[in-house]
């Protein structure tokens, strides 16, 4: 029996998929949990429809992301911060500086697609990875220098 999958079922498919499974399975597990539909007419013209909405969806999206990142990335942060004598920092520069800067330079990023592994804790460039909508990342240069 076809069914199209509503849900993503580990060991079956993501959303969208059309599988083959046994009747029963389909009857007794997958339908009543709402898992996935029976793969008739109706419902696969209704899937084909709703990939074309998102693959345009989708698409506007990534546009809309790419123009973020150029934006982004016309961008240069510069922190002056206190260090001592090897370049360490009395402090960090944190993704929320990051994103304060950002917001301040008119890109309005969430400090949580900010991809800083940890605050940085020295002197010198660096390029922080942000994460945008549609798998684009852009990467912003920060430079950290010495308020001294």
């Amino acid at each position: 029996m076809n069914v199209i999958l509503t849900e993503s079922v580990d060991g079956l498919g993501n959303i969208g998929d059309m599988v083959k499974v046994k009747p029963g399975y389909a009857r007794n597990f997958l339908v009543p949990q709402g898992l996935a539909v029976e793969a008739n007419t109706r419902n696969v013209k209704e899937l084909e429809h709703q990939k074309r909405q998102m693959e345009r969806k989708g698409q506007k999206v990534a546009q809309d992301a790419a123009a973020v990142k150029a934006r982004i990335e016309a961008v240069s942060c510069v922190f002056a911060h206190r260090a001592g004598e090897e370049g360490k920092l009395f402090g960090a520069v944190t993704s929320k500086e990051i994103g304060d800067k950002l917001a301040a330079a008119g890109v309005e990023i969430d400090r949580k697609k900010i991809q800083l592994p940890e605050p940085i804790k020295s002197l010198g460039e660096y390029q922080v990875p942000v994460k945008l909508a549609a798998g684009v990342t852009a990467n912003i240069k920060v430079s950290v220098v010495s308020a001294e």
